[in-house]
C-alpha cells in the first residue's frame, strides 16, 4: 500500500465558480485560487514519486489564520476575545477549499484522476500561535 503526507504552507483559497469573460473566455472567480492550487501542485510533485493507481483515501486538515477581529485591542491585542469561536464556522466553505486541493493533487501527479478518491475526510482549524497557515494532506491507496 502506498501512502504520502504533504504539508502545503500558505493561505488556503477556495475554488469557487468559474466566470465567463467578455469575449467568451472562462476564468476563476477568485484570484487567490491559482497560486494556492500551484503551491499544492508543486509540493505534491516534490513528495509523490509515482501516481497512485487504485482507489484512494484522502485526509485534509486546513489550517486557517484567525481574523484580526478575534483578538482584543491595545495591550491585550495578543489575547483572543471571549466570543472568538474555537473553530472556523464560516467562509471559506470546506467543499470549495477541498476542490482546489484535489485539483492541485491531480495536477501534481498524486493520481491520474481525482475520481479515484473513494474516501475523503476534511476539516478546518485555526492556526495556533506561531503555526503557519496551510493544509496537511494524507493520501493512501486503499487495499481493502
Amino acid at each position: 500500500m502506498s501512502a504520502a503526507e504533504i504539508r502545503v504552507n500558505g493561505i488556503p483559497a477556495p475554488q469557487g465558480s468559474k466566470n465567463r469573460g467578455r469575449y467568451g473566455g472562462v476564468y476563476e472567480s477568485s484570484k487567490a485560487v491559482g497560486p494556492w492550487r500551484e503551491a499544492v501542485r508543486a509540493e505534491t510533485q516534490r513528495i509523490m514519486i509515482n501516481p497512485l493507481t487504485g482507489p484512494v483515501r484522502v485526509d485534509v486538515a486546513f489550517i486557517l489564520p484567525r481574523p484580526k477581529g478575534h483578538y482584543r485591542t491595545g495591550r491585550n491585542a495578543h489575547l483572543l476575545r471571549d466570543a472568538a469561536p474555537a473553530r472556523p464556522c464560516g467562509t471559506p466553505d470546506l467543499d470549495k477549499l477541498v476542490r482546489a486541493v484535489l485539483d492541485g493533487l491531480t495536477e501534481g501527479g498524486a493520481w491520474k484522476d481525482d475520481g479515484q478518491v473513494a474516501d475523503l475526510y476534511v476539516r478546518k482549524f485555526y492556526a495556533l500561535t506561531g503555526m503557519a497557515p496551510g493544509c496537511k494532506i494524507w493520501i493512501e491507496e486503499i487495499d481493502e
